[in-house]
């Protein structure tokens, strides 16, 4: 079979949960075969009741002594069980499955194996499954894959549907030369993507993630290297001088810039009047001062007569910086015109602003992708920005980057990377940092908490409401999974409604939502509608609330410590004291310290770093992304070790083979081309 045929193609999958499959981005075999597990879970060899441990995943082996009960409660249908050994009791139940009540036997030994829960002082276990021993056996210690799923589609039919694409597919050609797989004990390609799927054991998914990461990093890099082939000491046409209404702005700033925010700013500036197009990345801490880099540059463009554009990855917050600059310009005297563009104004509003760019009415144009669509014609465009770049492909930087004629390009990212790091990553830009905070800035106050402190910070977050504050509180699920136990947004709003009095409005939001409906709920909040934000990570970027005091994050322990430090980030812009609570549902030793470095620290550039040093190159297990690079399977902090070998080999072979011409690389050169073809509006650079 094709690789590239449709989905509802395999059996077993109609129509409608193709569509459910396209809501993950799954439209084709090939697009499922490389939809990878979050999570596996490991079928351990049953205990006794004894060793059965609250808030764990176990099963237990036991002797039925007599049949199930079935008891209606409230609409609900409850069977349950009673098991006995000489360790203990417990009580097994489900609900609304009645049908358990004849599958279960009296004097006949079942496996159950399900969550245990301490409920009245007892622990009991719900929704378990169950086997007889011998079916429990066949699957004794395997590693079953666990997928991101969406409402309507389980995991057991994610399942199915990947053991009949690994069935049906067309084996892929080995393209990773022979002498680099030797050297970097890298799997063949296809059991790699076989056993990232369906490994035997932890040895078995190891090595064949191994070589999918290095294959990740090995594509993007290639990618880096072919952007600063393209950008090497090229002659700019607009040379940017220098201009006293820039150093008039800044001096009546009612604020002194850092000495990391002079050094930048000097960087930037000699960049736009030496002559040579500028590729710049400012890397700074949250609230670190990137944007009136960004405007002092803008102003400096528009005073030579050349136009600048802002790309922002949200349509509030592009609102945002469009209304803050125009009380900026009108407090200090400046004379130049911003002009917003966004995908939701109407025909008539972007004809107007599409008038005004051409015509070189506008001097300054903040807006989101629109920016780049065909009809905005620019006049003059000399300086290109990207606020938070990760969040755009390296293609809608070009399409932006090509509507003038080779302007200067600096791009601005909050996501501390450590050093050695950006400088692989960022291949083809020269980076400055912004390692100090500005003077006044309050520090978070900081705390890691069990799931039992729930209460009080429901109670704390009241009280920040009725002081007239905001809160935002993260789950790092959209909706309950049969899989995974983790908060989710959808539920954890309802109940949020009922712990907090009904004057405080509970919203959520999350990235399943349409573009619409998230504008809709961002720009509530950030005008003080709702009071509590129930979200995903998807607020990691996009909206500024100054208003905003507390951070609530809940089952901290699956985030890594970059992405944490990114999400607290969104409090601690006003005046006012902010808080950040992390709960941590995980009894491990390891994620306590791990959190403990947050707790210690408001400095994005030391965890980064501490980050580094604790992911072990194993440790995959219960750690998202670091949401730096939307990557599939690597992750720059646990797999930096192999980012830098791959960036070395990628040196190496570009060096020796440039245009990837020799036989021994046509199959590497079929695979970048195709990667890149595929991958190029989403290669984030």
């Amino acid at each position: 079979m094709l690789n590239g045929q449709p989905v509802h193609s395999l059996k077993g999958i109609g129509e409608k949960t193709g569509k459910l499959f396209e809501k993950l981005g799954v439209f084709s075999i090939d697009d499922l075969l490389s939809y990878y597990p979050r999570a596996y879970d490991t079928y351990e060899a049953p205990v006794s009741i004894g060793q059965l441990k609250d808030q764990t995943v176990m099963a237990v082996e036991s002797v039925l002594l007599k049949g199930a009960n079935l008891v209606r409660l409230n609409h609900i249908q409850i069977v349950s069980v009673q098991l006995k050994d000489i360790t203990g009791s417990l009580q097994v139940s489900w609900y609304n499955m009645p049908y358990m009540r004849a599958n279960l036997k009296s004097g006949e030994t079942y496996v159950f194996r399900g969550r245990v829960v301490r409920k009245r002082g007892r622990l009991v276990m719900e929704q378990p499954e169950v086997f007889t021993p011998e079916a429990y056996e066949a699957v004794a210690h395997s590693m079953q894959p666990v997928y991101g799923q969406t409402r309507g589609l389980s995991n057991k039919t994610i399942v199915k549907a990947q053991q009949q694409a690994l069935e049906v597919r067309r084996l892929e050609r080995e393209y990773m030369p022979a002498g680099l797989r030797r050297k970097y004990e890298l799997a063949e390609i296809n059991y790699a993507i076989e056993h990232i799927h369906f490994p035997a054991d932890r040895t078995e998914l190891l090595f064949a993630r191994k070589r999918l990461v290095f294959d990740e990093f090995f594509m993007f890099l290639v990618g880096v290297r072919r952007m600063k082939e393209h950008r090497e000491d090229k002659h700019s046409p607009y040379v940017v001088k220098r201009v006293q209404e820039a150093k008039a702005l800044k001096s009546s700033l009612p604020y002194a810039l850092t000495g990391a925010q002079e050094r930048a700013l000097e960087e930037v500036y000699r960049d736009m009047e030496g002559g040579l197009v500028m590729n710049r990345l400012i890397q700074g801490d949250v609230g670190s001062g990137k944007t009136i880099i960004a405007i002092l540059a803008l102003v400096q463009a528009a005073y030579n007569g050349y136009q600048g554009a802002l790309m922002v990855p949200t349509e509030v917050l592009a609102r945002q910086h469009y209304e803050s600059m125009i009380s900026l310009f009108e407090a200090h005297g400046i004379t130049k015109v911003p002009v917003l563009v966004t995908g939701s104004m109407t025909a008539k509003e972007k004809r107007l602003a599409y008038g005004k760019i051409a015509g070189h009415e506008a001097d300054i144009i903040i807006g989101t992708h629109a920016l780049i669509q065909e009809k905005v014609v620019y006049d003059n465009l000399a300086l290109v920005i990207t606020d938070e770049q990760h969040r755009f492909g390296v293609g809608q930087r070009e399409l932006l980057s090509t509507k003038g004629q080779e302007p200067h390009v600096l791009v601005m990212s909050a996501t501390p990377i450590p050093r050695t790091l950006a400088i692989i990553i960022y291949g083809d830009l020269d980076i400055s940092v912004i390692d100090e905070l500005p003077q006044g800035r309050q520090a978070i106050r900081n705390c890691v908490v069990d799931p039992g402190y729930r209460p009080k910070a429901y109670s704390f977050i009241q009280k920040q409401v009725e002081m007239g504050h905001q809160a935002y509180i993260i789950c790092p699920m959209v909706e309950a999974s049969e899989m995974i136990e983790a908060e989710n947004v959808l539920d954890y709003t309802k109940s949020l409604r009922t712990e907090l009095p009904s004057q405080i409005a509970v919203e959520y939001l999350h990235g399943k939502m349409k573009a619409k409906e998230k504008n809709a709920i961002m720009e509530r909040f950030a005008a003080g509608g709702i009071q509590v934000l129930v979200s995903t990570t998807v607020i990691e970027v996009g909206v500024n609330v100054p208003n905003a005091t507390v951070m609530m994050i809940e089952n901290a322990e699956r985030f890594g410590l970059a992405q944490l430090h990114q999400l607290r980030g969104r409090v601690g812009r006003g005046k006012a004291q902010s808080y950040c609570i992390m709960v941590n549902c995980s009894h491990d030793k390891d994620t306590g310290e791990r959190l403990d470095i947050l707790n210690r620290s408001n400095d994005g550039f030391y965890i980064a770093s501490e980050d580094l040093k604790l992911r072990g190159p194993g440790d995959i297990f219960g750690l998202r992304q670091s949401g730096d690079m939307e990557f599939k399977l690597a992750d720059i902090f646990t797999d930096a070790n192999i980012l830098k070998r791959v960036s070395e080999e990628v040196d190496l072979l570009l060096d020796k083979d440039p245009q990837l011409e020799l036989e021994e690389h046509r199959e590497l050169k079929r695979k970048i081309e195709d990667y890149l073809g595929t991958n190029y509006e989403k290669l984030n650079l």
